[in-house]
């Protein structure tokens, strides 16, 4: 088949490999002008880490792996450690694999198949039934089946399924990324900041260092490629709070051109798939960051759809009902996860920062 795959992300390249790698003819679309690598360390976890296996990327990927989370710690205003998360919270199990977000990225990338292209600086703009494109270029062609595959705000769900608001379930988190240059080469454990409602942290990985921030807020309109805006949303939330490395913290963010900012919030749909149109990954079942599992919902996505298809031949219904049907119960169950998550890292008064460190004292003999 002629495939057609938007967004370069974890999800779109996965399927990239799943469907080239079976023959088919795959054309990857992406808005950004580059593979983007920002981003926080990211799991594999369960059935994901048999999917990277059958793509043969499994030995590679582990040679990738890092502890971050093992080395986190929550501080005080001083910047002494106060509580860490127990192991037991950061992974489901032993086999659990952590890797930065960029390493997976590119061994994606790099293992794509000749049969699939990847087209920088591309969108698509319209889609007919019969599988007729047109791109943001001007271009036209006609494909076989269409992948979206292109995030929370998927362009191609928004063309065929309708407007995001009538999916996205806002879970009452923001969250938000910023380089730290001045940090990259110093040494210690990674560390998180509370105040009600909200954490900042500094978190070291891959020869960098990253501020991080989460809030609590009602859902909030803004425009989500404006970043002078999503800047103004984060400083505004913090403001008043000058405690720790705080101010610091958002000077990095003001001065960041890389700045990354996103809402924690799930996508729900009844139906993944209309005509020739499957949604893969966040585009279909964003689970939100604060599961730790929506790169291997992305991974399972792109492996079970692959499978599917070449179970059942040009029979496309067949194939993304039996693709939703081994889907399904891994999203519910991510999906489900998330509000421990929150509450854990969000805590909504001094009271409830207190016992929570408190709380994780008693089960952490390594804490100070």
């Amino acid at each position: 088949m002629k495939i057609l795959v938007s967004g370069a992300g974890i999800a779109g390249l996965a399927c990239a490999l799943e469907l080239g790698g079976r023959g088919h003819d795959v054309t990857v679309v992406e808005y950004a002008r580059q593979l983007r690598l920002t981003g926080t360390p990211i799991d594999i976890r369960g059935d994901a880490i048999e999917a990277v296996d059958g793509m043969g990327l499994l030995a590679r990927i582990r040679k990738h792996r890092v502890r971050m989370s093992e080395l986190t710690h929550f501080v005080d205003s001083a910047g002494e450690p106060v509580a860490r998360i127990p192991l037991a919270e950061v992974n489901d199990s032993d086999d659990d694999i952590e890797i930065l977000r960029e390493d997976l990225v590119r061994i994606l990338a790099d293992a794509l198949p000749e049969t699939a292209a990847i087209r920088f600086g591309e969108s698509i703009e319209a889609l007919t039934d019969d599988g007729g494109v047109r791109f943001a270029s001007g271009r036209t062609g006609r494909y076989d089946l269409v992948v979206g595959a292109d995030g929370q705000y998927s362009a191609v769900r928004g063309l065929v399924f309708g407007p995001t608001a009538d999916y996205l379930r806002h879970l009452g988190v923001y969250f938000a990324l910023a380089d730290l240059p001045g940090e990259a080469r110093s040494v210690g454990a990674n560390s998180i900041y509370n105040v009600p409602g909200r954490m900042a942290g500094l978190f070291r990985y891959g020869g960098k260092a990253v501020a991080v921030f989460q809030f609590r807020s009602d859902e909030i309109d803004y425009d989500n490629r404006d970043p002078d805006a999503q800047k103004k949303i984060l400083i505004d939330a913090f403001a008043g709070y000058r405690s720790w490395r705080i101010p610091e913290l958002l000077d990095a963010a003001r001065a960041d051109p890389g700045f990354y900012f996103t809402s924690a919030s799930q996508i729900q749909m009844p139906s993944w798939h209309r005509g020739r149109v499957v949604l893969v990954g966040d585009a279909g079942y964003s689970p939100a960051f604060l599961s730790g599992r929506g790169t291997s919902l992305a991974l399972t996505g792109a492996r079970f759809l692959a499978e599917e298809l070449e179970r059942c031949g040009d029979d496309l219904p067949a194939a993304f009902a039996e693709y939703e049907g081994r889907q399904r119960p891994y999203v519910t169950f991510a999906q489900s996860r998330v509000y421990g998550g929150r509450d854990r890292m969000l805590p909504t008064t001094w009271e409830a920062i207190a016992a929570r460190n408190k709380a994780l004292q008693a089960t952490d003999t390594g804490a100070a």
